[in-house]
């Protein structure tokens, strides 16, 4: 029997308004995961802003925000550029108000072996992860600090991160050093009320997701479904409530921590129950025919 289903998407798990007076910037936030978190943002009262260099991922985003209620704003930006960052908060800061939530959600992917990978293609995912995430940090904090105010950053691990990520080591490793940051911004900036935290997210199939990282939604969750103790896949707004939570004041002595939600499935690394170990290289060859 598997864990069973979260109540359906909708349902407040904080009081109404929690972040009412609040604008949220959430980075890759027009699509899947990052998506999903706008959304139960503006649900609960927030103005949420949505950068992305993608005209189309913007417009999506906002309109889940105003789906779930909310008021959005579609913010063009690149977060390797710390000028085009600056930009980004400028314009939320003219049109929202000062951002007082931060969730570092923009991130790139693709399956490729270690020794295949390419110069560019290593610093097409670690610029993306890493250098944007600090970069994005950096500049919440100090418009935060300049003004005597608190706030919370939200980073977006992986738990490969810890177990190391065969066919992903720039994302696996940009996301290991996402993880030590989280830890250091935590310690350095909780005298300014700054809360620096990170999330985790396990088997959460959305429409959004590349092809080499398996079929779309429905496809996905069946297949998946086996492959973790819980017995199901993540529902998106789950990620969404678990988000809420850590950036919201029922948290606010929750600082550098690391908040896995994946249905115990990185634990399962066992002798027992891993199946034969297939190169990655051989893997990738057999996934595309």
């Amino acid at each position: 029997m598997p864990l069973p289903e979260p109540p359906p998407r909708g349902t407040a798990m904080l009081p109404p308004g929690t972040y009412a007076g609040d604008v949220v910037l959430v980075t890759g936030g027009g699509t899947g995961l990052g998506r999903a978190m706008a959304g139960e943002f503006a649900r609960l009262g927030a103005r949420v802003a949505v950068v992305s260099r993608d005209e189309g991922h913007r417009a999506a985003g906002v309109a889940a925000i105003e789906r779930a209620g909310g008021t959005g704003l579609g913010i063009g930006a690149d977060v390797r550029d710390p000028a085009s960052i600056t930009a980004a908060f400028d314009a939320a800061e003219d049109t929202l108000g000062p951002v007082s939530v931060l969730v570092n959600n923009a991130a790139g992917n693709f399956q490729v072996p270690a020794e295949s990978m390419s110069p560019n293609a290593w610093r097409a995912v670690t610029s993306i992860v890493l250098d944007g995430t600090y970069f994005c940090s950096r500049e919440f904090a100090q418009r935060r600090i300049a003004v005597d105010a608190p706030g919370a950053i939200l980073n977006i691990g992986a738990t490969y991160g810890w177990t190391g990520g065969p066919g992903a080591a720039h994302s696996a490793a940009a996301k290991a050093a996402v993880a030590n940051l989280t830890q250091t911004l935590s310690v350095e900036w909780g005298r300014y009320g700054i809360r620096v935290n990170s999330l985790a997210p396990g088997v959460f199939p959305h429409d959004d997701q590349d092809a080499h990282w398996g079929a779309g939604k429905e496809a996905e969750s069946a297949a998946r479904a086996a492959t973790v103790p819980a017995g199901r896949v993540g529902q998106p707004h789950e990620l969404g409530w678990a988000a809420t939570y850590l950036c919201s004041p029922f948290a606010a002595y929750v600082s550098g921590h690391h908040f896995v939600i994946d249905g115990a499935n990185w634990h399962r690394r066992h002798g027992f129950s891993m199946p034969p170990y297939v190169p990655i290289a051989d893997h990738l060859a057999d996934s595309s025919d």
